[in-house]
């Protein structure tokens, strides 16, 4: 028999490897790249812009007294001036909108993720499984006014009148699509030897689901959160037609509250200086506060990838 050749000589294979790509090839190669940084480049020069802007024109102003001040009257110069309630009815409606998003949206995510997909689902369990995911699809996508005007219509008709509890259930709305898809994706990330692993070890299908499943991916779901926090914290539409906004403190969750993207809303079509100064401080506190959590949200997730 006559011996087949082979190019199993360790030697040869080295010298492949280290062999120099074609002239033609290795120019496409540096223009693709050049083209990648290029569009790359372009798409950042508006975020850039903007995001410089609101440095150069906020910072300026930005004094320990904004953070325990209230607005000053239009055109009064001679007051401290500041937006602290607006900090703290934002803090407030996120804080509701997180209590209620949080169960709901992960509560969901497990649903999708451990009941309504592979072999653990069947029948009439994959086709609700299914239309929820597309439900939840469809509302991550849908703009934040419509947000704002359904809860206009469930919260304030019903109780005649505007509130933080309103502002907190529209954003509330704009969380649970983004809370709900991330905790499936995260758990969907948790390789199913580890529930078969827990299945073989004696336990059943609602400790495998908490204590395996939902622990590993803790990362990832806390991740969700955190995106789904800093995208609500900037949102405008919906507060405008639930919170509506205030000059004074917080004055319980059935009252008018302030927020930091209302204040900036209004201040920044203002024609007395002071006031279109603070909606630029403002504009830079609400930039950091995104910052902050987006940051928080990358540590998570760095942390998860750490893990794995």
């Amino acid at each position: 028999m006559t011996a087949t050749p082979t190019n199993s000589d360790p030697k040869s294979l080295a010298a492949e490897l280290l062999h120099p790509l074609p002239l033609g090839r290795t120019w496409f190669t540096y223009g693709m790249t050049a083209i990648a940084f290029g569009l790359t480049g372009l798409a950042l020069i508006p975020l850039l812009a903007i995001l410089i802007e609101i440095l150069r024109q906020g910072l300026p102003h930005l004094t320990p007294e904004v953070f325990v001040s209230l607005p000053a009257p239009a055109g009064v110069t001679d007051v401290p001036n500041g937006f602290a309630n607006a900090i703290l009815g934002t803090l407030i409606m996120v804080t509701i909108a997180t209590l209620l998003s949080i169960p709901f949206g992960v509560m969901t995510g497990i649903f999708l993720s451990e009941l309504g997909r592979g072999a653990a689902a069947s029948g009439p369990v994959q086709t609700v499984a299914s239309f929820v995911r597309f439900i939840a699809t469809i509302l991550s996508g849908v703009p934040s006014i419509i947000a704002g005007v359904f809860a206009w219509g469930v919260i304030v008709q019903t109780m005649k009148g505007f509130s933080a509890l309103a502002g907190g259930f529209a954003l509330a709305i704009i969380m649970l699509p983004i809370v709900t898809l991330t905790t499936e994706e995260a758990l969907k990330l948790v390789p199913d030897s580890q529930r078969l692993a827990s299945a073989a070890l004696g336990a059943n299908r609602r400790q495998t689901t908490f204590r395996i499943a939902v622990t590993s991916a803790l990362s990832g779901i806390t991740t969700g959160i955190l995106l789904a926090v800093a995208r609500a914290a900037g949102e405008t539409a919906p507060l405008l037609f639930t919170a509506l906004g205030s000059l004074t403190w917080p004055d319980g969750l059935l009252k008018p509250a302030p927020s930091l993207s209302v204040l900036i809303f209004n201040y920044s079509q203002s024609p007395f200086v002071e006031q279109t100064e603070l909606a630029w401080t403002a504009s830079a506190v609400l930039v950091g506060l995104v910052l902050l959590t987006s940051i928080l949200s990358r540590f998570f997730t760095r942390r998860r990838l750490k893990i794995r």
